[in-house]
């Protein structure tokens, strides 16, 4: 058995196609197979499904790819800690973020990279589930998430913003010329909301149950973009986090409302798993997100105020 192995078995676990697998480690899928099953014999047990196509892994071969996750992290690791020792600490981060905070993540990529040029970054659109599930399987080094909504075991966490909520309105719409909607006022329009798998959307669900009312919900979409390119039409009014109008950079003709009774915000932050020692790579990134100054804010994020209009 040799670490090439190992990385073999995970990420065909991971992507869950021999072909697909076998591209992303640089063999052919003959070679791929081959060494799986050279596991499988020196293991004496099953690992893979058989079949044509690839059916899962069998009940030990579960067992086998947690820990071959655990070793390889713990070999990139010991890499890391080498470059470390060298001066240069170098490697690729994966993080995910949650769809609201990616405005956010140049700041922690630029204070990273200022201290550490060598250090990458694979940065990736995910539900905070995902991200959940992805630190749990080792398929993340980080993430960016909510931290004070939904529950959090395992992890560290380092505060970066408050999330505030905002109702976005084009021009044209009966709201647009208030600082200030209730929950229930906004619920009584035709709405664009995030899709009910996205943990924002279950913290607007759950302000709209505490105003007593049920919105109407006339577009879905997991897309922070097409709620955005709905409310720039003229359609609808959508319900966004305030700091992910940044990216748009200014929208002319567009509104951003205050949403009060109940007013709704959350703490967003970094969050790695809670595994000692760190990896340096990680404990790199945890350490830059902890020296970010906390805006409870989102001050530095110049996102529309309450007062009204966008650009």
């Amino acid at each position: 058995m040799d670490i090439r192995q190992l990385n073999y078995l995970v990420v065909l676990a991971r992507e869950q196609h021999f072909t697909r697998a076998a591209a992303l480690c640089g063999v052919t899928q003959p070679t791929l197979s081959a060494r799986i099953r050279q596991l499988e014999e020196e293991f004496g047990i099953p690992i893979v499904k058989r079949g044509h196509r690839y059916h899962g892994l069998t009940p030990e071969g579960e067992q086998i790819v947690q820990r071959a996750s655990s070793i390889l992290e713990s070999w990139e690791a010991m890499q890391q800690d080498l470059s470390r020792m060298k001066g240069e600490l170098t490697g690729r981060v994966t993080l995910g973020v949650i769809p609201s905070a990616l405005p956010l993540v140049a700041v922690l990529t630029r204070k990273v990279g200022d201290a550490f040029p060598g250090i990458g970054f694979s940065i990736l659109s995910m539900s905070s589930e995902d991200i959940r599930l992805g630190l749990e399987r080792f398929e993340l080094d980080a993430g960016i998430t909510y931290l004070d909504n939904e529950p959090l075991d395992q992890v560290r966490t380092a505060p970066l913003f408050r999330e505030r909520l905002r109702l976005i309105t084009p021009e044209s719409h009966p709201l647009s010329g208030s600082k200030r909607v209730s929950w229930a006022e906004a619920a009584a329009h035709p709405l664009a909301l995030l899709t009910p798998d996205m943990q924002n959307r279950r913290i607007v669900n759950a302000a709209f149950l505490a105003a007593g009312v049920n919105p109407s919900v006339r577009i879905e979409t997991n897309s922070i973009i097409a709620l955005v390119t709905h409310v720039r039409d003229g359609q609808l009014a959508a319900v966004l986090p305030e700091l992910s109008l940044q990216a748009f950079g200014s929208l002319d003709g567009i509104a951003a409302l205050e949403l009060v009774e109940p007013s709704v915000d959350h703490n967003v932050g970094l969050v790695v798993a809670d595994r000692d020692p760190m990896s340096p790579l990680v404990e790199t990134v945890y350490r830059s997100a902890l020296a970010i100054e906390f805006q409870p804010d989102a001050d530095q994020a110049q996102a529309p105020s309450s007062s009204g209009r966008v650009g």
